[in-house]
C-alpha cells in the first residue's frame, strides 16, 4: 500500500507519515522548503519499518507543474493532503498574491492533482483521499477571511467529489482540526493569544498533531469507502 502526504514536514503532516507508516504503509513524503526535517523524518521511518519505501518528493506548490509531482507517483491507494499556510490579516490588508498563495495550496493543486491521480487511486477499488480542513471552513474566523472560504471550499469539494468518484471506490473526506499545537500557530499567535483560546475550548487544551493523526489513520485504512463526503470537526467541543 501506498499513499502520498502532502506537506509531510509539517506537525500534522508528519504525525500522518508516522501513523501511517506504523500501520504498514510505504509513503510518498512530499515537501517544499524543509529538506532537512524530511531527510531526519525518512531516516526514522527507514530504521524503524526496513521492509517499507519511504521517498521524498519535492514539490513547490505555487511554481512548479502537477506533472512534476505526478509522475514521480507509481502504484498509489491514498493521498493525504496535509500542506497548508494562513496570513492573519484584516481582509483589506491581505494582498492578491497572498489569496493566490491560499487558493493555490488549499484548494486549486490538490484539485488539479486529483484530476493526474484518479486513475491511479480508482486501479485497487479502495482508494482513499483525506483533507486537513480547519473548523473556520464552517464556522469563519475574522483575520482569516480568506483561510476560512479556501477551508470551506475544500469541504464542499470533498462533498461534491466523494459523489463522484464512489462507485470507484474512492472516498473522500476532510478532518477539520479546531486549535492545533502545530509550529503554524505558535509561531503566528503569541502565548497569551493561544491561553486564550483554550480558555474557550471546552476540553481545555490544544489537540495534538497525533491525535489529527489517528483519525487520518483510521479514514485511510477503513475497509469500506461508506464513510464518505463527510468533513469531521475535531475541536474539543469549540464553537461548534
Amino acid at each position: 500500500m501506498y499513499a502520498l502526504v502532502m506537506g509531510s514536514s509539517g506537525d500534522i503532516g508528519a504525525s500522518s507519515a508516522k501513523k501511517l507508516a506504523q500501520k504498514g504503509w510505504s509513503l510518498y513524503l512530499h515537501y517544499n522548503k524543509n529538506r532537512e526535517r524530511i531527510e531526519k523524518l525518512r531516516t526514522e521511518l527507514v530504521e524503524k519499518y526496513p521492509k517499507q519505501d519511504f521517498i521524498p518528493i519535492k514539490f513547490n506548490m505555487e511554481q512548479d507543474s502537477v506533472e512534476q509531482l505526478t509522475s514521480q507517483i507509481f502504484g498509489l491507494d491514498a493521498i493525504v493532503f496535509a500542506q497548508g499556510n494562513t496570513y492573519y490579516k484584516l481582509l483589506v490588508d491581505i494582498s492578491e498574491k497572498e489569496i493566490d498563495s491560499l487558493w493555490n495550496i488549499h484548494v486549486k493543486l490538490p484539485i488539479l492533482i486529483l484530476q493526474a491521480l484518479q486513475d491511479k487511486l480508482a486501479k485497487t477499488h479502495h482508494g482513499r483521499i483525506v483533507f486537513i480542513g480547519s473548523i473556520y471552513g464552517k464556522i469563519g474566523s475574522a483575520m482569516e477571511v480568506v483561510y476560512s472560504t479556501v477551508k470551506g471550499a475544500m469541504s464542499s469539494f470533498a462533498d461534491a467529489y466523494a459523489k463522484e468518484v464512489a462507485s470507484l471506490g474512492i472516498s473522500v473526506n476532510v478532518v477539520a482540526p479546531g486549535a492545533v499545537n502545530t509550529k503554524m500557530n505558535t509561531q503566528e499567535f503569541s502565548n497569551e493569544d493561544l491561553e486564550n483560546v483554550k480558555d474557550e475550548i471546552p476540553a481545555d487544551r490544544l489537540a495534538n498533531p497525533d491525535e489529527i493523526a489517528d483519525l487520518v489513520s483510521y479514514l485511510v485504512n477503513i475497509k469500506s469507502n461508506y464513510l464518505t463526503g463527510q468533513t469531521i470537526y475535531f475541536a474539543g467541543g469549540w464553537l461548534l
